[in-house]
């Protein structure tokens, strides 16, 4: 006591300007030690908090199902003869000369796509193949939970390793038709046991009834599935929403996830990162960047402000209006093929803006497109769907806790060139920070899995068998 009064005489001995100055460094050295400690905090916070939630229509129950049940898709005459009637019905909309697919997707091909889909395309037999693999489904949270979920035949010395791979918008499960095999029937030591859930909302998992659902609701979820599942730890692998969810399933129980595979991933830049930009182009080697990131950023503007205004316009309307461009979609098959389509067009490869047919038979068949396609129109989810951005993006997501939370598990990034950004690994590890392996994918842009399976196939099996070791 007696010292703080000896300071407090010392303290009204000084002259107004001193006093002043030494408030003023004391708030500043305060102020300081308070951003220290937070930082500090931030830093040592690994994990984010579970969370809990009910998303099934009305009051929630008591107790609920945890069964796994069988399931399997199905179609009838009657819901083919519908989508053929609403077709007969379309009206088009003549395309402007050489417009290709710079205002959309262009009509003229928009047409043979249609008729392709009207007179030869069969809903039947692509039913079959989606049945191909075991589908299940099961309650978590008030909501039918779908998935696919295939077990290898493993041979004695090859170890099995359980994996989830989780899709985005606007692609479903049946992404990863084409890559199961390559992950369940290898002949090598390592092969995986492939379970691909269907966001809520997505295909046939059943939508959320109340609003907030997110990809923290998402990853808690797909959390307790692997759970149910009998797999206490996992491997996890997404591109686009996939991504995210797959982030927050690392952030959240990090002792499960054995190692996180991403093939879309972007992190918050600051000051260091504008700095990095100035710099990059021209000495790369200073600010940690490669030969090859300087040929997928720059013209910085170009590729990664002007190109992304112009592939985002979907992304402000499913972000604050969903509902309404959906009744549209919704109710026109057409339609509802114009808004998907266009984005595996431009999202596989942007030059494909100046290409008549957008093309999109480059890398797919229409029977593959048209499949995903009829996952939508046949279950009525694209409106659900659409609204996963409203419920993500509601909230700034860099101040969310999962922007301001790092991921620790060991990380497997495959950065291809044709994604919609580009995100140097300097930029990664300041999310990812035990990054094992980057890879710069010679091909392929967003749809990595429907794409380029077996690229992204070798890429996993590589990551995994460093995290093995």
């Amino acid at each position: 006591m007696q010292r703080l009064l000896d300071l407090k005489e010392s303290f009204l001995a000084l002259d107004e300007f001193q006093q002043k100055l030494m408030i003023g460094s004391a708030l500043v050295a305060g102020g300081i030690s308070l951003l220290a400690f937070f930082l500090h905090k931030r830093k040592q916070r690994k994990t984010i908090p579970l969370g809990e939630g009910w998303w099934g229509a009305g009051i929630k129950p008591l107790s609920e199902d945890t069964k796994v049940y069988n399931f399997k898709v199905e179609t009838s005459n009657e819901e083919i003869q519908d989508l053929y009637e609403r077709i007969d019905r379309t009206r088009f909309t003549d395309p402007l000369e050489d417009s290709a697919f710079h205002y959309g997707f262009n009509s003229t091909y928009l047409k043979k796509v249609v008729s392709y889909w009207r007179n030869e395309f069969d809903w039947k037999k692509q039913v079959d193949i989606l049945n191909k693999y075991p589908h299940y489904k099961t309650k978590i949270e008030g909501l039918d939970i779908h998935f696919v979920h295939v077990r290898p035949q493993s041979k004695t010395h090859q170890k099995v390793l359980p994996l989830m791979l989780v899709h985005g918008w606007p692609g479903c499960f049946y992404e990863f038709n084409k890559i199961i095999p390559l992950l369940t029937e290898t002949k090598g030591d390592i092969v995986f046991e492939v379970i691909c859930p269907s966001i809520p909302g997505y295909g046939y998992s059943e939508a959320p009834h109340k609003t907030g659902f997110n990809s923290l609701a998402a990853a808690r979820i797909f959390l307790t599935l692997m759970e149910r599942l009998g797999f206490s730890q996992f491997y996890l692998q997404g591109g686009d929403w996939g991504s995210l969810i797959t982030t927050n399933m690392s952030q959240m129980k990090p002792e499960c996830v054995k190692g996180l595979h991403l093939n879309m991933f972007i992190t918050r830049n600051d000051f260091k990162g504008l700095f990095t930009l100035i710099v990059g182009r021209y000495l790369p080697f200073l600010v940690g960047f490669t030969r090859e990131d300087v040929k997928r950023l720059f013209p910085f503007f170009e590729k990664n402000v002007w190109t992304l205004l112009r592939e985002s316009g979907y992304m402000h309307i499913q972000g604050t209006k969903p509902d309404t461009a959906g009744c549209g979609v919704n109710d026109s098959p057409v339609g509802l093929a114009a808004y998907i389509l266009e984005k595996f067009s431009t999202w596989t490869d942007s030059n494909n803006r100046s290409l008549e047919d957008g093309g999109l038979e480059r890398k797919y068949t229409l029977d593959e497109l048209l499949t995903v396609i009829m996952i939508y129109w046949t279950t009525g989810s694209i409106v659900s769907s659409m609204r996963f951005y409203k419920e993500n993006l509601s909230t700034n997501p860099d101040k969310r806790i999962d922007g301001l939370t790092n991921v620790f598990v060991p990380t497997g990034l495959a950065a291809f060139p044709n994604e919609l950004m580009h995100c140097p690994e300097m930029w990664a590890k300041k999310k990812y920070e035990n990054v094992y392996s980057y890879t710069y994918m010679p091909r392929g842009g967003h749809f990595a899995a429907f794409e380029e399976p077996q690229l992204l196939a070798d890429d996993i099996f590589r990551f995994v068998k460093k995290v093995e070791k």
